[in-house]
């Protein structure tokens, strides 16, 4: 497990450092980035196990993030967390191919379950 970088891109500072903290608490290696562009440019996309990504971000949503994956051939699971109640839009986060759709705030169980599920058990 120790072995698995998971990648969080949340625009909102403390829910990143929240995120951030969690994840980290259950043993994983964690990098966060403020913005999708962020985390694209970065060199290393395929050394991760896992993203977690808000949706709703100023410049690149969660949604384009996931299509940008995809058009590069990532198979990266990404889980999409956010705090709108827009009617359909998870539906639109589980058919754009996120492993999992959590709402904010989230429920640290609600996360680990989905983790569990996305990356096989602890």
């Amino acid at each position: 497990m120790a072995d698995q970088l998971i990648s969080i891109i949340d625009d909102d500072a403390p829910m990143r450092e929240a995120l951030v903290s969690l994840v980290r608490s259950l043993g994983y290696e964690v990098r966060d980035f403020a913005s999708a562009e962020d985390f694209l440019a970065s060199s290393d996309i395929e050394a991760y196990a896992c993203a977690i990504t808000d949706i709703q971000m100023p410049g690149m949503n969660g949604f384009e993030l996931k299509r940008e994956l995809a058009s590069r051939h990532s198979s990266l699971p990404v889980i999409m967390v956010t705090a709108r109640a827009e009617p359909g839009i998870e539906e639109k986060a589980m058919s754009s191919g996120a492993c999992c759709f959590l709402r904010k705030p989230l429920a640290a169980e609600t996360l680990v379950n989905c983790l569990q599920r996305v990356l096989g058990s602890f």
